[in-house]
């Protein structure tokens, strides 16, 4: 059985291997029809109560329409510190003549949780699986409002504003 050390090892070549795998996806050849970027985002969770910041890349379109939209956000509060690594894909639908437009997507996150010290569970740092899913709407220059629902072990619900360098 593995012990916690060779456990965090796995996990660390696991989030290397993908956020590399990531970059050569976002940074790699694509057509050029193909409008990716890259940006940031901040807001508010519920169940951790936090405040969360973080960084996204938008890959694609993987097939029309559908794109790979990998982040991480960092959320501070309720005596712990949480880092979500996101692998999700959203689904786009153009609004005919606006400047808007609305997505749905989900998908897995790795959630790291470290406890503070002498409050809950004596500074302790768990790793554990989830699921989000999303609703969003982008605007055509960047900005972006985005309602995440968590599932398993992320958090339950985010509210959040970002925008996306194109």
């Amino acid at each position: 059985m593995p012990n916690t050390r060779t456990k965090r090892g796995l996990f660390g070549s696991f989030c290397i291997a993908l956020t590399v795998a990531g970059l050569w996806w976002g940074f790699g050849p694509r057509p050029l029809y193909a409008q990716g970027g890259a940006g940031f985002r901040a807001g508010a969770s519920v169940d951790p109560d936090q405040f969360y910041f973080g960084g996204h890349l938008e890959v694609g379109p993987v097939v029309e329409q559908l794109w790979f939209r990998p982040n991480i956000e960092v959320g501070i509060g309720n005596d712990r510190t949480l880092v979500g690594i996101n692998g999700e894909l959203t689904y786009w639908f153009p609004l005919a003549r606006r400047a808007w437009d609305l997505y749905v997507g989900g998908g897995p996150a790795v959630n790291v949780i470290r406890f503070d010290e002498d409050r809950v569970r004596g500074g302790d740092t768990e790793v554990e699986g989830g699921f989000n899913i999303l609703l969003g709407f982008a605007h055509h220059g960047g900005f972006f409002g985005e309602l995440k629902v968590g599932a398993l072990n992320s958090p339950e619900v985010k509210l959040g504003v970002g925008y996306t360098f194109r």
